[in-house]
């Protein structure tokens, strides 16, 4: 899902944002199943991930190592902007809030 809103979805929203949200939670996975992390540390993890790419778009890393690949540009982003942190927070509790809704007992 992530690839395909990378690759094909171009508007204000869905692209910027909510692909946003959606890469944390993936992030989020790919920890809890590698790792063996509880769920805040994961999520805290995931959103730092998040961050640290984010601070490597607002300094243009990619252009400053040299690398200029399509690839490396749909993973990493190209442009800085401020609220996708607010995107960010939101797929670290989403990731949060998922797991302890899986986690609780039912009624």
């Amino acid at each position: 899902m992530e690839v395909c809103i990378a690759l094909f979805v171009r508007d204000r929203f869905v692209r910027p944002y909510l692909g946003d949200v959606l890469a944390v939670v993936l992030v989020y996975c790919g920890l809890r199943a590698v790792l063996p992390l509880r769920p805040l540390p994961a999520a805290a993890a995931a959103f730092g991930i998040a961050a640290l790419i984010e601070f490597g778009q607002a300094i243009h890393v990619l252009d400053l190592l040299g690398l200029h690949g399509r690839v490396l540009r749909v993973v990493l982003g190209g442009s800085f902007e401020w609220l996708d942190f607010v995107a960010y927070a939101a797929g670290a509790l989403a990731s949060l809030g998922i797991e302890r809704l899986l986690k609780s007992p039912s009624p």
